[in-house]
């Protein structure tokens, strides 16, 4: 079960580990053609109405986590910050009224460099956020956006999400942490090569409790739409069909190994189960 600590944040103990599901709020976009590249519009607004979604506007949902596991406290990406839309960048006033110490967090480690997953390390100011935190990156995803000539070369559309890497990492680039996707990056966590989304977008498997968790990132946006047509690719995917079979691999890890699951935009408290559902599959958040 789900303890709600205060609204937009959720934990949950495994026993031996903690996991506690924090809301960054949320973003806004209008339902149209291209949001999902292979679907038409009318197969998508049928899909949102069989998810009871409205048919004409998205709220895509954000949520980090924060674990604790073998004696770390460790952030899995850190939000918006100060850079996302008025309805985003909840991290740290959720944080603060469930009473969660921002300099308790020892680690964060990131799924991948999107901004909404990065911008909340580090303030428009330039201050840290998690101020005593080390922090953990895929290399694959380090070597992509931080590649120079490749940013260079880049689309006019493409430059922010180049800058956004540098404003972060830029200051604490050699104190920063660059593992290979596959093995443990921390006691206890296990990463996983989930490449497609991103070039080096990874995700993880947090051991030790009597359950064991995947945190996915951003395998699946909208639920409705990519977690019950797993084949669907969003506009975000930059490699559209290793993110694919990707989010086919990673459910199905999931439902074989019986894991929990949770993900930067799954709906709820955003922590749940995954079960197979005709040709796809359907995530069940836990109840509190």
């Amino acid at each position: 079960r789900a303890q709600a600590l205060v609204p937009g944040v959720s934990r949950v103990d495994l026993g031996g580990v903690t996991v506690t599901t924090i809301s960054d709020g949320f973003g806004s976009r209008a339902v149209e053609a291209g949001f999902v590249r292979n679907a038409s519009l009318a197969e998508v607004q049928a899909a949102l109405r069989e998810g009871g979604l409205p048919e004409d506007r998205l709220a895509i949902p954000y949520t980090v986590q924060l674990v604790d596991v073998g004696g770390q406290r460790v952030l899995f990406d850190a939000g918006n910050g100060e850079f996302g839309a008025a309805t985003a960048g909840k991290v740290l006033e959720n944080m603060r009224k469930a009473g969660i110490d921002p300099q308790s967090v020892s680690a964060v480690v990131l799924t991948h460099f999107h901004g909404d997953h990065i911008n909340g390390l580090r303030n428009k100011a330039g201050v840290l956020a998690f101020p005593n935190a080390k922090i953990f990156v895929p290399a694959p995803e380090w070597a992509w956006w931080m590649d120079d000539a490749r940013m260079a070369a880049a689309p006019d559309a493409m430059k922010g999400a180049y800058a956004a890497p540098r404003r972060v990492f830029g200051p604490i680039a050699a104190s920063v942490v660059r593992f290979e996707p596959g093995g443990d990056v921390l006691p206890g966590i296990r990463s996983v090569a989930a490449f497609g989304h991103t070039p080096g977008h990874t995700a993880f498997v947090i051991e030790g409790g009597r359950q064991k968790l995947m945190i996915w990132g951003d395998n699946t946006n909208v639920a409705a739409l990519f977690v019950r047509h797993p084949d669907w690719i969003v506009a975000f995917d930059l490699d559209a069909e290793a993110a694919r079979l990707t989010r086919r691999s990673l459910a199905e890890q999931v439902i074989r190994e019986r894991l929990l699951l949770s993900g930067y935009h799954l709906p709820g408290p955003a922590i749940g189960t995954l079960v197979r559902r005709g040709d796809g599959y359907d995530f069940l958040p836990l109840g509190g």
